[in-house]
Formats: C-alpha cells, sequence, structure tokens
C-alpha cells in the first residue's frame, strides 16, 4: 500500500471521530443529531448541551484536523514505498481533506457528522497558523455586518484560497507543514470551501427563506431588524 493512501486513510479515519459525539457517548449516550438543529457540531453543542460540552468538541475537532496535518502528513512510515516528489507536495493538503471528509460522513457514526468547520481551522492550524488569520478576520466581519454564523462560516473558508491568489505568500514560502504554494495550496483551499459551502446548503436554503436565526450580540444591525 503507497505512503498517500495509508495517511489518507488514516486522515480519514481519525477525522471520523466526531467530537460531539464522543464526549456525548462519555456522558451517558447523548446524541446531538437528535436535539436542535440536528447537526453533530459545534455550534448545535454549545445550543443543546451549553458551554462545557461545546468546548471539548472544538478540542476534540479542531484537534484531529491539526494531527492530520501537522503529524500523520510528514511522518515517515517504515517498509513503506515512498511516495514520489511530485506528489509528496501533495500529501498535506490531501490529508487535511481527508480529515474534513471524515468528519462530514465519518465511518464509526453512519455517515452522519458535523459541518467540518471547526476541523477545517485544525487542518489550516496545522499547515500554517498564519493562514487562519484572513480566516477569522472574514468571520467575523460577516458575523458582525449579517449576522449569520453559518455565512460566515462560509466567507471565511472561501478567504483561504482568495487570499492564496492575491499575496502568492511571498517567493519561496513553504508551510510549517511543507504544503507549497501553488497549484496544491490554491486546490485545497477551493476544495475545502465547495465542501463548507456544501454542508452549509442547509442554512443557505434557510436564508433565502428568511427563517436562519441570526447571532444576535455580535450583529451590528441586531437591534434594527431580524
Amino acid at each position: 500500500m503507497s505512503e498517500l493512501l495509508i495517511k489518507l486513510l488514516a486522515s480519514y479515519l481519525l477525522g471520523s471521530i466526531v467530537g460531539s459525539l464522543l464526549v456525548g457517548r462519555l456522558r451517558g449516550g447523548v446524541d446531538i443529531r437528535t436535539l436542535g438543529s440536528g447537526n453533530a457540531g459545534g455550534t448545535n453543542a454549545l445550543r443543546t448541551q451549553g458551554k462545557s460540552f461545546a468546548l471539548w468538541v472544538l478540542v476534540i475537532d479542531i484537534g484531529k484536523g491539526w494531527i492530520a496535518t501537522r503529524l500523520v502528513a510528514p511522518v515517515l512510515l517504515p517498509g513503506v514505498t515512498v511516495a514520489p516528489e511530485e506528489l509528496r507536495v501533495w500529501v498535506p493538503a490531501a490529508c487535511g481533506v481527508a480529515a474534513i471528509a471524515g468528519h462530514v460522513y465519518p465511518l464509526w457514526h453512519g455517515f452522519r457528522g458535523g459541518k467540518g468547520v471547526a476541523t477545517l481551522v485544525g487542518v489550516v492550524l496545522g499547515l500554517d497558523a498564519a493562514l487562519l488569520l484572513p480566516m477569522l478576520l472574514t468571520w467575523f466581519a460577516a458575523v458582525v455586518l449579517f449576522g449569520f454564523v453559518g455565512l460566515a462560516s462560509m466567507l471565511a473558508a472561501a478567504s483561504l484560497p482568495i487570499y492564496v491568489s492575491m499575496t502568492g505568500l511571498g517567493p519561496g514560502y513553504v508551510s510549517m507543514s511543507g504544503l507549497e504554494p501553488g497549484l496544491p495550496l490554491t486546490t485545497f483551499g477551493v476544495l475545502v470551501t465547495a465542501i463548507i459551502v456544501f454542508t452549509h446548503r442547509s442554512n443557505i436554503a434557510r436564508m433565502r427563506a428568511r427563517t436562519e436565526p441570526r447571532a444576535r450580540r455580535l450583529w451590528l444591525f441586531g437591534r434594527n431588524g431580524r
């Protein structure tokens, strides 16, 4: 079995450990997919189970994304055929996408997981923490201006490939994980944006129907409308 395939499989299985479902099982068998919005992510965990529960969910979901790109991707596997150089530059990005896919479609939980935002944060943190800055700024600005957390998450994801394309990240840039700029990093950004938009399709439908709730405490215009 090739290095790339092993690491992809390991990252997917790691991503399949969904924080909310693991913590819920440890807390008496709570399945938050049957509560609130029905999503297995941190936002629904916070709304239905409280801050402590949601904090552990974030730690697990962010942590597994970091592990996939920071530890799994660069590790040397004894006795395994090393991927050729032209493929190795794709390994960190591929492991990151696999971890997010595992979170969205977890093997251990009937392929019903979360929306992948927290895992994306962990993945980007493992690739290069500096790449989180434009994402976090975009997320916060979108929440303040529009009040929709789901929309903010989609825009934050989209800011990554836009940032990479506009800045080029400087000559000779190589991320902490070894992921190089150019096609691997840009492709990663486009793919994860597509995944995040897809997992938020219900949010899009509710926004179009004007039934999507707003984060009133952060929304700049929260006092003047819905």
